[in-house]
């Protein structure tokens, strides 16, 4: 019986910890019921629904792992053979794990189901949105490389073949009577020659 509230704690931070193993592996239709009035034998049932076979056995030692990792003792698991009906006791709580067919013949909900718990679901974090480093696959930004081209031009003197952004708008709001084109070098006309008219002497 949970009569502190250090107790209250305990029982709480044990359904949590089997909520968050059954959420891992995607567990259907998690349901928590306190049953601290029915019995004394445990505070807490739990009930979820696996696909497959293959499933209930995942989601079973997915809670074990997270019991264990919570800091209560490893979980006795029933059932685990033929993953119809997977049974994991948790000391105060019990965790029923069932395929949909199992679950609605047998209908635990309406045994253990007076009184509901409320949880929040989805409380477990993906590794990668703990670790707020970026990933090595991650390839660099267009940003870098192109400060890296900026700064190898200037090294080599070579002016880049594309021109920056700031380059581009200077361009484009740049009046169009301000680009002119170069004057064209004028061409040079050779002179014509003009034929010399010899006087002829006059004869005497």
């Amino acid at each position: 019986m949970t009569t502190t509230p250090r107790a209250k704690r305990e029982i709480q931070k044990l359904q949590r910890a089997i909520v968050d193993g059954l959420e891992a592996v995607k567990a259907q239709d998690i349901v928590v019921f306190d049953t601290e009035h029915l019995s004394s034998l445990f505070e807490r049932i739990v009930i979820a629904s696996g696909a497959s076979n293959r499933q209930t056995r995942a989601l079973a030692t997915s809670v074990r792992e997270a019991v264990c990792e919570a800091g209560f003792p490893k979980p006795r698991l029933e059932g685990e053979t033929n993953g119809e009906w997977i049974i994991v006791d948790c000391s105060q709580a019990v965790v029923h794990i069932m395929q949909p067919s199992f679950r609605q013949y047998y209908k635990l909900e309406e045994l253990w189901g007076e009184k509901p718990v409320r949880l929040k679901f989805g409380a477990a974090k993906p590794e990668l949105a703990e670790s707020g480093s970026p990933s090595k696959d991650s390839k660099p930004r267009p940003k870098a490389a192109t400060s890296l081209r900026r700064s190898n031009a200037a090294k080599t003197g070579v002016r880049e073949a594309f021109p920056s952004k700031a380059q581009e708008r200077k361009a484009k709001n740049k009046p169009a009577q301000a680009r002119v084109t170069a004057p064209k070098t004028p061409v040079k006309v050779a002179a014509k020659k003009v034929p010399v008219r010899r006087k002829l002497a006059s004869k005497g």
